[in-house]
């Protein structure tokens, strides 16, 4: 489930602008770039590109191209990345923990401000330059703090509990890689990040692309 209320980006054309930000900052010796090549960069079409742009205005000049420095000034604004986002992350195990080490959160200006967990064992540790607090503390530290996103790391039985808090609290933006359908208010953002399920999309995609064979799994007698 992905519900977006995000300044009236389609869900589909929000990676499309991630790809052409990151290939602009690909092309930082060139101060005019063409929709062709943004295609070459991209793996997207130039006439794809054109109306993804065109959405959020006039770019560029006809016949010479866009400007990349106002181009990436545009694309920060219009994806939100143009000032610094605070994040909580619920659930300091092992995906989390490889979360908090995630040097593209940083990059892109996203900075994990506390970790929680409910395991003594983690409470009070560090990861990454993160601490780690108790369930306990999430509703103040995020109302004291303004944040708006969290990362969901948690085992599926405590997820939609852990999910009530943070919208309780103030958050209304999660990054969910728990395995479970979560419940939330209409007004709420949340993207879902199944890995095993995008293993599966490999797996179907292998399984019917051309010259693949099937492998017989079952027991040889």
């Amino acid at each position: 489930m992905s519900q977006s209320q995000g300044r009236g980006i389609p869900d589909l054309a929000v990676p499309r602008l991630s790809h052409y930000y990151r290939a602009l900052l690909e092309s930082r010796e060139t101060d005019v770039i063409s929709s062709e090549e943004l295609s070459r960069l991209t793996g997207y079409s130039a006439a794809q590109i054109r109306r993804d742009l065109a959405s959020f205005g006039q770019f560029g000049t006809p016949g010479r191209g866009y400007s990349v420095l106002d181009l990436r000034t545009a694309l920060l604004s219009i994806l939100g990345i143009d000032k610094d986002w605070h994040v909580a992350l619920v659930g300091a195990g092992n995906l989390g923990q490889a979360l908090l080490g995630y040097k593209g959160f940083r990059d892109q200006r996203f900075k994990v401000l506390y970790a929680f967990d409910n395991d003594p064992q983690k409470i009070g540790r560090e990861f990454q330059g993160v601490k780690v607090y108790p369930l306990s503390e999430l509703s103040q530290r995020i109302a004291q703090n303004n944040i708006r996103m969290a990362i969901l790391t948690v085992p599926v039985a405590a997820a939609q509990e852990v999910v009530n808090q943070l919208v309780s609290s103030g958050v209304s933006a999660i990054l969910n890689f728990v395995p479970v359908r979560l419940k939330v208010p209409e007004q709420i953002t949340v993207q879902n990040i199944d890995m095993a399920i995008e293993l599966e999309r490999l797996s179907y995609r292998t399984t019917r692309s051309p010259g693949s064979t099937k492998q017989d799994t079952t027991k040889q007698q």
